[in-house]
């Protein structure tokens, strides 16, 4: 787990193809490399990966086909910055909100409009994310905790602080740039919560022996073998 706090810009030092349609990614970062070790959780843009190699301040990852396909690493060159985090500890503060480093969409950069202490910038929403998008909500954009100034239909608005222009990739995206997006978890178990209890489903039950043994059932119950029926598990 993470939080959406960035701790340092990372530079990618090489991309090299491996087996399949996998990657292997090296991303210089002082900061986030000096209590790392082997089997480590570092998000880069927002994306959960291991660390399999830490050399000099460089740490190697290995990124599958899917996240490639699924997420804007597989866009990235040598020489690009990347936001950087390492994950969350049980004493960490929470300055951002719960982030998984799971992405669940691309979003793309729409517009930038820069005001004298902040800029507003809107970014495309993919229409399967929009429902667990809200005004005041949450969101991480390339690994960046994020409050939501403005949303519609397919697209949702942000307000940058200097600090945040500064100190992550946000600042330096222009229109057209793709970014990953990942919504709050919260909302997805609060929807799936939701639509279990609209449907009537619900965990299983299992029945104890011997109670159920004792219990007498009617005829017209549909009981088989005195078996209980029980719900399926959505």
């Amino acid at each position: 787990m993470f939080t959406g706090i960035v701790e340092e810009l990372g530079e990618v030092v090489r991309v090299t193809a491996t087996a399949g349609d996998s990657a292997l990614v090296a991303v210089r970062g002082p900061l986030v490399t000096a209590d790392a070790r082997h089997g480590d959780s570092i998000a880069v843009n927002g994306v959960c990966l291991t660390v399999v190699d830490v050399d000099g301040g460089v740490f190697t990852a290995d990124v599958m086909g899917e996240t490639l396909r699924r997420s804007a690493l597989g866009a990235l060159r040598p020489g690009d910055s990347v936001n950087l985090e390492r994950a969350a500890t049980l004493g960490s503060r929470l300055g951002g909100h719960l982030v998984q480093g799971h992405v669940d969409g691309v979003g793309e950069v729409l517009g930038r409009e820069p005001a004298p202490q902040w800029e507003t910038v809107r970014f495309r929403l993919p229409a399967h994310l929009s429902r667990y998008v809200v005004e005041k909500g949450s969101i991480t954009v390339d690994g960046v905790s994020l409050t939501v100034a403005d949303v519609g239909p397919d697209w949702f608005a942000v307000g940058l602080i200097p600090t945040t222009l500064k100190l992550t990739t946000l600042g330096g995206r222009g229109v057209g740039d793709p970014v990953n997006l990942e919504v709050d978890v919260l909302a997805k178990y609060v929807e799936r919560l939701l639509g279990d209890r609209s449907t009537g489903a619900g965990p299983a039950v299992a029945a104890d022996p011997a109670s159920d043994a004792a219990a007498p059932r009617p005829a017209e119950s549909g009981a088989v073998d005195g078996a209980a029926p029980t719900g399926e598990v959505a």
